[in-house]
């Protein structure tokens, strides 16, 4: 994410008897006062563990509970993802993922022993990370449309950096192809940070890159910003426009981040996390993290957080295999 981040541990998130009024009904939610566990599907250090548990944290403060953060990664996410949905639907093993292993993995990999939309119950959208559409400074494209028009005249001449196949940062590639009928070349690495590096040292033409990672290059005029793929402009870069502005339908694409039970966890478990956590959003200490991690943080309804994955999962699911995409 462009930013240093500490190395952490598994470790308790204790709470404090000055629990907010929502400890109450908390409490009687769970049984028998035991700790939540929080499964973070990847390693300790990125973006989505740091945030977790900064969340972790202060849902143990509003709900008068334990919380403990644990991190199982490998396999892309799925990993952690199967341990929760293999786990008792009772509100004491939670999944705080992102739209890899919820929305894209799935479609890559062979048969997974749960079923990445079914198995689990949505509890919030924690928050998403916008992207730029960057290219190197020396570099002739002034617009998306520039690079896509030298793509056509030149068919798999210009490449484009990921973070590997099967990140979102592949995905918005794979999608520029199939809008405009260009061919670029994909060149994956073992994530975004060389990735980044390789576009500033123009090894490739261009990237998708996490709009933290990106901004500080941009404006220090390593980087050019073609264009961005949320909704409205970035603040930082009011002058870029939107992929939607630069005339690309569905290019409305966020890296989200999101927090899940297991299927069939009880209605009024569900309700309690939800306002817990919505709650836990708004407190100083996670809104600053998120604002250094580049994460514009949502909360909402588990309604709202169900129509997004299902949206994805559909999405991308049809990308991958309109374009043949393999690991």
């Amino acid at each position: 994410m462009g930013i240093s981040l500490p190395r952490l541990t598994r470790r308790r998130f204790l709470i404090s008897a000055a629990a907010l009024p929502m400890a109450a009904r908390a409490a009687s939610a769970w049984p028998g006062g035991k700790p939540i566990t929080w499964i973070v599907p990847y390693p300790a250090g990125g973006s989505t563990d740091v945030l977790g548990r900064s969340i972790a944290q202060q849902l143990g403060l509003l709900s008068s509970m334990q919380v403990i953060v644990e991190n199982r990664p490998g396999a892309t996410g799925t990993i952690g993802a199967s341990f929760v949905a293999r786990s008792a639907p009772d509100g004491l093993t939670l999944l705080g993922t992102s739209i890899g292993p919820q929305a894209i993995a799935p479609h890559l990999m062979g048969k997974l022993n749960y079923d990445p939309v079914e198995s689990f119950a949505p509890i919030v959208t924690i928050g998403t990370i916008p992207h730029i559409l960057v290219v190197g400074a020396k570099q002739p494209y002034k617009s998306v449309k520039d690079l896509v028009s030298a793509a056509k005249a030149a068919p798999g001449r210009i490449a484009f950096a990921s973070g590997g196949t099967g990140t979102i940062l592949h995905m918005q590639g794979e999608l520029l192809q199939k809008q405009t009928g260009a061919r670029f070349i994909h060149v994956p690495y073992k994530g975004d940070t060389p990735a980044l590096q390789d576009t500033l040292s123009e090894q490739v033409q261009f990237m998708f890159a996490p709009a933290a990672a990106a901004l500080p290059h941009v404006q220090s005029g390593a980087l050019r910003a073609l264009a961005v793929t949320s909704a409205k402009r970035l603040p930082e870069l009011p002058d870029t426009p939107t992929m939607t502005e630069e005339g690309f339908k569905d290019f409305v694409v966020v890296q989200w981040q999101a927090v899940f039970a297991p299927a069939a966890t009880p209605a009024p478990v569900i309700e309690t996390l939800n306002t817990a956590i919505n709650q836990a959003l708004k407190s100083p200490s996670v809104v600053d993290l998120a604002g250094k991690l580049g994460i514009t943080l949502m909360g909402g309804t588990p309604q709202a957080l169900d129509a997004l994955r299902r949206a994805d999962y559909e999405k991308w699911g049809r990308l991958i295999r309109d374009a043949g995409i393999k690991t």
